[in-house]
């Protein structure tokens, strides 16, 4: 009997695979305090969330079908939609969480190098795949940088090879870069952080992106899934902290007091910005979305231009009132 009542509440609810950028770092709290606080099972979802290892991955795994939704920068959607056509299933953004793109320039003040200026002439590194190398070329024509020479490398040697003078600079998330440069005993003063949004390069980041088939089949769910996200990420701004003990959860051997400071260096710097205020928490703006649109057509050299109507769509946002992460009181 007991099996009998339960059973059709299960049947009611809708299974998400979910997949990250990257792995579990104190980022990823944006999507385990939901989990962990029940919002996904209030709006009668069943979420799983997995690590992933880069946005392009993360693409790649949505429109196969093996996920859901994900987490995943917009340039890197943008870059397959335009390479693949053809493509069934390719997912669609349906909400910007990083309104401004975490991707910066480091390097080390003894280098000096203090400005974008600087670079001209100099030895970067980064893998392949990094979107702030990806969209280095954007950053480049924006600061008249030219000569500058590439090393590939795979993501734990990056900061390794610019401690070792390797390199004169790297690229990468601006929160992930420094405090790994940190764990290699390098100085916050000694730190030079070029941040792409402070140097003209207005492109968007990471957003939630969803399957063309399942956002078809089960628009209802994905708004569901976007009222729980947004009701989290008050909880994760007003106590960071706590929001990584979900993280810590998932991955023991995660370092709590690194990761709640790479988590608020990453709301800082990406989702409580001027530009989110100003547009909106979880929106796009026409003309900004098709001037990156452009870019990264012309940086990426994409097979067809990005075709802005079918990457994004936000009717699925919750109500304005329900976005406003602003008011969001701190513990």
């Amino acid at each position: 009997m007991a099996l009998a009542a339960v059973s059709p509440a299960l049947a009611q609810e809708t299974a998400i695979k979910f997949q990250l950028d990257w792995r579990f770092e104190g980022p990823a709290a944006l999507f385990l305090v939901p989990a962990t606080k029940g919002y996904y099972k209030a709006e009668k979802l069943t979420v799983t969330v997995d690590a992933g290892n880069g946005s392009g991955g993360t693409v790649t795994r949505v429109a196969s079908g093996a996920y859901d939704m994900g987490f995943a920068d917009l340039a890197a959607l943008m870059e397959f939609h335009a390479n693949n056509p053809t493509v069934p299933n390719k997912p669609v953004a349906v909400m910007m969480v990083y309104n401004n793109t975490p991707a910066a320039v480091l390097a080390l003040k003894k280098s000096g190098i203090s400005k974008p200026s600087d670079l001209s002439g100099k030895k970067l590194g980064a893998p392949v795949f990094d979107a702030g190398r990806k969209a280095w070329p954007i950053f480049a024509a924006e600061n008249k940088i030219t000569n500058v020479a590439w090393t590939a490398m795979d993501p734990p040697l990056r900061e390794t090879m610019l401690v070792r003078g390797d390199i004169d600079a790297i690229t990468g998330f601006s929160f992930t870069s420094l405090l790994n440069l940190e764990a290699r005993g390098v100085k916050t003063e000694d730190i030079v952080v070029l941040p792409y949004p402070q140097h003209g390069v207005k492109l968007y980041g990471n957003a939630i992106i969803v399957g063309e088939d399942f956002l078809k089949k089960n628009p209802d769910a994905v708004k569901a899934f976007l009222r729980a996200f947004t009701k989290g990420l008050k909880d994760v701004i007003a106590d960071p902290a706590a929001a990584v003990a979900t993280v810590k959860e998932r991955d023991g051997i995660v370092n709590a007091a690194l990761e709640t400071r790479r988590l608020q260096l990453a709301l800082d710097a990406t989702v409580l910005t001027p530009d989110a205020r100003a547009e909106g928490f979880g929106e796009v703006k026409g003309p900004r979305l098709a001037l990156m649109a452009s870019q990264v057509s012309d940086a990426f050299a994409t097979k067809e231009r990005v075709n802005v109507a079918a990457i994004w769509n936000g009717s699925f946002l919750p109500s304005a009132a329900e976005r406003d992460i602003f008011g969001a009181k701190k513990k």
